[in-house]
């Protein structure tokens, strides 16, 4: 396996997802870029709900998720912002519940219909990446075989591949068929496509095969402690072993609240507990979260992967209802942990 050296971490490139700072109406878009910028981040995760508000912000009005002729205009001039900026565009994000429907659906051709407007956006944003979460979709309305899964990622791929972008994969811990990095793993060496690789994440991996929001304890609780440990550890060994850098497009980075009361084991408002979690509970490495997330990129850094580390964090505070900061304050704050990560995953 790759060693971790001082040198190769310093050369990784770092993006900062839109999504995630802000904290309220007066924080634009625009805004945003600029604290991003100044904290150093060169690249952005663009989100797609970004560019609607955006859209909004500009026209008075709320905007169709779906009106792609005025999305494209407005996704021009946010390209325009980011040169402004001196950020590229690295990823648009979040694709999702995009595959498993069932064929001749509606719901399965409004998803084809969403990936060619989210293509058109793509092309005057001048990003090459599209990310797709692992769809959430209740599986009594999806189907989650495996071989229905790959086919419609390989059509998407396929469609990408006509522009010469990229896709990546991403487990989402509360996915219907895809929590673990495993699982995607196989289904993007299944898929087969040259322009397909994996979005890992630190949040999503620790929080699927090692953290559990609705315990007292914050743990997957099904197992011994020491036994949990030993698994964990064996997967990132696996992890670190099998899978190649240049399928990893991408490491997103934030920790996570153990929550106090744990939350409820079950769904609300069609949102499972780890999808709550991952809306509300992420703050930056170093910033009150309790998960192994060195460990993940750790592995990820013992591929040899130098690629795209990417700040996505949802810091709702410890309570999950919501934290206020000066934005420029809190991207400095973000980069700073950022490389205390890096530095910590070195072996010098």
């Amino acid at each position: 396996m790759a060693p971790i050296t001082r040198a190769s971490v310093q050369k990784i490139p770092l993006s900062y997802a839109s999504c995630s700072i802000g904290c309220g109406s007066n924080d634009t878009l625009p805004r945003k870029l600029e604290a991003i910028s100044k904290a150093g981040f060169t690249s952005i995760e663009l989100s797609f709900p970004d560019i609607l508000e955006h859209a909004a912000h500009l026209q008075g009005h709320s905007i169709s998720a779906d009106n792609f002729s005025t999305l494209v205009t407005v996704a021009d001039g946010i390209r325009k912002l980011c040169d402004a900026n001196s950020l590229t565009i690295m990823m648009l994000q979040p694709f999702a519940n995009f595959e498993g429907w069932p064929k001749g659906s509606t719901e399965r051709e409004d998803a084809f219909t969403r990936a060619r407007g989210w293509i058109e956006i793509m092309k005057v944003l001048g990003t090459d990446m599209l990310q797709i979460g692992a769809t959430d979709t209740p599986p009594d309305k999806i189907s989650i075989a495996r071989e229905a899964i790959v086919s419609d990622l390989r059509e998407l791929a396929d469609m990408l591949a006509k522009h010469n972008f990229r896709m990546a994969y991403e487990n989402w811990c509360w996915s219907t068929h895809a929590p673990g990095w495993k699982d995607v793993w196989e289904i993007v060496s299944a898929v087969d496509r040259p322009n397909v690789g994996l979005c890992l994440d630190t949040f999503q991996t620790a929080g699927s095969e090692w953290a559990d929001p609705t315990t007292e304890s914050g743990l997957i609780e099904e197992v011994p402690y020491n036994v949990l440990r030993k698994n964990f550890a064996a997967s990132m060994d696996e992890l670190a072993r099998t899978v190649p850098p240049d399928k990893i497009y991408l490491l997103q980075i934030s920790d996570a609240y153990k929550v106090s009361p744990p939350l409820i084991n079950q769904a609300i408002e069609g949102l499972r507990p780890r999808g709550h979690w991952s809306h509300d509970y992420r703050p930056m490495p170093y910033d009150g979260g309790y998960l192994p997330i060195e460990d993940v990129a750790k592995a990820v850094l013992k591929t040899g992967f130098r690629g795209w580390f990417s700040m996505e964090i949802f810091d709702g505070g410890p309570e999950g209802k919501g934290k206020k900061y000066e934005m420029e304050a809190y991207a400095k704050k973000a980069m700073e942990s950022m490389q205390k990560l890096l530095m910590n995953c070195t072996d010098e």
